[in-house]
């Protein structure tokens, strides 16, 4: 082969210098022991603790894109419509991305495999699959013991008030809940999850769960809404926080932690206990009203 064939390197190398936008590929590269390979993340990253030195580079909207490419990336990983626009940014300017677009249970399983299989680690990513399937096979087990399933609304924000992101309404319905709109998880785009507040309070939900990326979450502003406070949910105590962090990030978190807290609140609202392999990690107790 003609040496300006060759490559200059070895092909296992390659990605050798990964730039990540959104938490969920910076989780699964530590997760495969791939972590020397990330040189840039976003600035909401928090999975795992030690991602802290690397430099931010990002909000999930906005990006620097001259900070970007003065890590001089050979890929970098962005994720949903969300990203379009820093995607296009970036490729104008002779990037190569990776536009991850995941929403469901099933699809996150496939981020993990492509992801794993760029950085040459097959294996390891099926491994991981397994263990988080296993995982969450138990979890569901645990949930079909519970003595009735709770009607439950997830906010993933608040103004406009909006539901129905899939994955969380799949984790939901595993972990022991039942979502008021079911139907909202056919849809992609945020804009078609928009719910009316006086839907939420016709369906009078056991359980509000809450979660609004990047911002702390008020109970008090939710109560507060008209008619709200009539919601069994809200007369009964049974509203909360659940970080974004750990749920509105389509990977491994949403299916470790993420899952947990829902199944510890859920188990709270109808009374039964929680196997100690099951108890969440990240707090001692949900953030209740």
């Amino acid at each position: 082969m003609p040496d300006s064939l060759q490559s200059s390197s070895n092909p296992s190398d390659f990605p050798r210098r990964i730039v990540c936008l959104t938490d969920e590929t910076t989780e699964t590269l530590y997760l495969l022991g791939e972590q020397d390979r990330i040189v840039g993340v976003s600035g909401y990253a928090k999975r795992p603790l030690e991602l802290q030195r690397k430099p931010r580079v990002s909000a999930f909207r906005d990006a620097n894109i001259e900070a970007i490419l003065d890590l001089k990336p050979d890929l970098v990983l962005t994720f949903s419509d969300v990203q379009a626009e820093i995607t296009r940014n970036l490729v104008l300017r002779g990037a190569t991305v990776l536009n991850f677009n995941q929403r469901s249970i099933a699809e996150i399983f496939d981020m993990i495999s492509v992801l794993a299989r760029l950085v040459r680690k097959p294996e390891g990513g099926r491994a991981l699959i397994e263990k988080l399937r296993c995982d969450l096979h138990e979890i569901e087990a645990s949930a079909r013991r519970f003595q009735y399933r709770p009607r439950v609304f997830f906010e993933e924000w608040n103004d406009p008030l909006i539901s129905g992101i899939r994955w969380v309404e799949e984790l939901i319905a595993l972990a022991g809940g039942e979502p008021i709109f079911p139907e909202l998880r056919e849809c992609g785009k945020a804009q078609d999850r928009v719910v009316d507040p006086s839907a939420v309070v016709a369906h009078d939900p056991e359980v509000i769960l809450a979660s609004w990326c990047g911002m702390k979450v008020s109970l008090d502003a939710i109560v507060a809404r008209p008619l709200w406070a009539s919601t069994t949910a809200a007369r009964n105590g049974h509203i909360y926080e659940i970080p974004s962090s750990c749920i509105l990030q389509p990977g491994p978190a949403a299916l470790t932690e993420g899952v947990r807290q829902l199944h510890a609140v859920l188990a709270r609202v109808v009374n039964a206990e929680v196997a100690p392999q099951f108890k969440p990690t990240g707090f001692t107790d949900p953030c209740l009203l």
